[in-house]
């Protein structure tokens, strides 16, 4: 089995549609890693939960599922940002050699907000043709293909191989799927069976003493389920109540907004606010009073000012004509003279004073002809007419300007605030609102303890009803005269004793090979390998104890945390090796705890050799440049993947490449 692409749309972080290519290079010259690197809280796990979702729907085991129901959890990982027309959807597309043939199977899941009954919509694909006989029996295909109890061994994530690292005997999970892996449950599954026929044989030889006391118990375990149907019927209560009073609580916190509650709640900061934009707004008048003090008024008449520049420039003009004439008369005294004094020029003298005479009499025209000077200005007065026309008026008016729109902006505000403050609610409504919402944020938390409580009594009625029932399967058999049916029970003692030691021997022979190939890669992963000469697993517990060279017991705290941390991967890389099944590895921030040999260790050793597909997902500190720069040199990856987050749109986009 190999995966070859994943597609998420509107899934989680994922907005939009993202296709990740996951088919390795399965060549003479292997590559079986797909690289993908991204941050935390980035989308790694989603990646894998989505493969858990597409495999195993409603079962599958995701991270952030918790206690939700299937339809709240769909509900929950579809895209904050998703358009309402539009919905969530994963693809998972793998190849599986079955009767020789390759087949491709494409699951698809797809859902809308609040999706219908709390499902999604299931297709299955073979060879891009739908399979409608595939999609009745998908769950029992699964099952033979990738069985549920033993996916945690190839999809697991770095804090499973830290729980499993850090105690003693291996948790639940891990515990159940090592059965399963093993083939255990099979006569654990016959043992239960047998009890069952052994009961029923034994209602049908037993006295009516014998009955009596038998249908006491069963009357006993009847009340105790109708007890536990009724728990479980006052949980659907709750939920529903919780449900209805969370959305009260939503409602009663709308209305402590829309009629004022959280105005009112404020009032004191708006109060401030206001206050200090009236300050504001009081500088503003001063500085426009200041400009109105100075030249600015002179706007008002800019026409006149015009004119009056014009005026003072010819005034100006005539007075220094005025002031010209006598200078020149008496130049062109000198010039003649001069000219009567030089020899040659006599013809030319009349001509020259005649020009003179006439330009004079010109300027005297001139100066004769003009308006009269009634502006008598000097030249400072009309330099200053020029300096305020040109420079000051134009300054002040666009001062004025940026004054006037501060104070527009400045009153808007203002007005918007004295709206509010009007809208705040009057001390008496601010209480009845601030009532209700406390009222339905207690209701909601009373609610809330009560389903815990509710829950805590149906699990006590779980540890009662299968109490009960062993008392039931277990009830005397030396009280009971066996004629018809007795040979089958006594068969059954047999079989079930016989099954026992089939038991017994079938998981010693499981175990040994399981010791061998967890010694193996525990050895092989392990840089000081002279440490530990064996691993032994006891077959009740699965509890895993190392012995040295010498056969002595290595106590396990000896052990580092990164060795702690191998010793579990060597479990979960025996236990895939012992399967005998092809199955993809998809492993998420594993390196988090181990020190640089011991990575280097993983990263030569385990990644390459671990499986056919290993998908490898990690922070940038964990596969780091020095890493992925040896992973690069083995030549063992196929493709690489960076996950781009962005933190304020909480979006995540596939890119092709990695952190270096």
């Amino acid at each position: 089995m190999l995966f070859r692409e994943l597609v998420l749309e509107n899934f989680g972080s994922y907005l939009g549609k993202n296709i990740i290519n996951l088919l390795p290079d399965v060549s003479e010259a292997s590559r079986p890693i797909i690289l993908i690197g991204g941050m935390n809280g980035g989308g790694k796990t989603t990646i894998m939960d989505a493969m858990r979702l597409a495999l195993y729907g409603a079962r599958a085991q995701c991270s952030t599922r918790g206690s939700l129901s299937y339809g709240d959890f769909l509900d929950q990982c579809v895209s904050r940002h998703t358009p309402l027309a539009e919905k969530a959807r994963i693809e998972l597309a793998f190849q599986v050699a079955e009767d020789g043939d390759l087949r491709d199977i494409r699951i698809v899941r797809y859902w809308e907000r609040n999706p219908k009954d709390g499902k999604d919509t299931l297709g299955i694909l073979v060879n891009d043709w739908a399979d409608k006989t595939l999609l009745n029996t998908w769950d029992e295909y699964i099952e033979n293909l990738l069985p549920l109890g033993i996916s945690n061994l190839f999809l697991f994530d770095g804090e499973q191989v830290k729980e499993l690292a850090e105690q003693e005997t291996p948790p639940a999970g891990v515990f159940d799927a090592i059965q399963s892996l093993l083939g255990l449950e099979l006569a654990e599954k016959l043992a239960a069976d047998l009890d069952v026929l052994v009961t029923r044989k034994r209602r049908d030889v037993a006295t009516s003493k014998q009955l009596e006391a038998i249908d006491k118990i069963e009357s006993k375990l009847e009340l105790e389920q109708l007890e536990l149907l009724a728990v479980t019927a006052e949980l659907v209560k709750i939920d529903e109540k919780l449900k209805i009073a969370i959305e009260q609580e939503a409602q009663a916190f709308d209305k402590f907004v829309l009629e004022g509650g959280k105005i009112a709640a404020q009032g004191k900061e708006l109060d401030l606010e206001a206050k200090a934009i009236q300050t504001q707004m009081e500088q503003q008048r001063q500085e426009l009073g200041n400009l109105a003090a100075g030249s600015l008024p002179l706007a008002l008449i800019a026409p006149l000012l015009a004119q009056v520049q014009v005026q003072g420039s010819i005034e100006l003009r005539h007075q220094q004509g005025k002031a010209a004439l006598d200078l020149l008369v008496d130049r062109d005294l000198r010039l003649l003279d001069y000219l009567q004094q030089q020899s040659g020029l006599e013809n030319q003298i009349a001509d020259i004073q005649i020009f003179l005479e006439r330009e004079n009499q010109s300027l005297i025209s001139e100066i004769e002809s003009g308006q009269s000077g009634w502006l008598g200005a000097d030249i400072a007065v009309i330099s200053q007419l020029d300096n305020i026309i040109k420079y000051e008026l134009d300054r002040d008016i666009q001062k004025a300007e940026e004054l006037g729109n501060q104070l527009t902006r400045l009153a808007a505000n203002l007005d918007f605030l004295d709206r509010q403050i009007s809208e705040a609610a009057s001390p008496e409504e601010f209480t009845r609102l601030k009532s209700q919402e406390s009222t339905a944020r207690e209701l909601v938390s009373q609610l809330k303890a009560n389903k815990i409580s509710t829950n805590r009594r149906q699990e006590e009625l779980d540890r009662i009803i299968n109490k009960t029932r062993q008392e039931l399967a277990t009830y005397t058999e030396d009280n009971i005269k066996l004629k018809n049916d007795q040979h089958i029970i006594d068969s059954v003692v047999k079989v079930k004793a016989t099954l026992q030691i089939f038991k017994e021997k079938l998981t010693l022979k499981k175990i040994n090979k399981l010791e061998n190939e967890v010694t193996e890669c525990f050895r092989y992963l392990l840089h000081k390998s002279e440490l530990v000469q064996r691993v032994t697993i006891d077959s009740s517990t699965f509890t895993l104890s190392l012995h040295d060279h010498d056969g002595k017991l290595l106590p396990k705290h000896r052990l580092s945390a990164g060795e702690k941390q191998l010793l579990a991967i060597a479990l979960l890389w025996g236990l895939a090796r012992v399967s005998g099944r092809q199955l993809p590895i998809a492993i998420d921030t594993l390196l988090g705890r181990l020190d640089s040999s011991h990575r280097t260790n993983l990263i030569e050793r385990y990644f390459p050799a671990a499986s056919e597909q290993v998908i490898l997902l990690s922070t940038d500190t964990e596969i780091a440049e020095s890493e992925v720069a040896n992973l690069r040199a083995q030549g063992v990856i196929t493709r690489e993947y960076i996950l781009e987050h962005d933190p304020g749109e909480q979006r995540t986009q596939v890119r092709s490449g990695y952190f270096w």
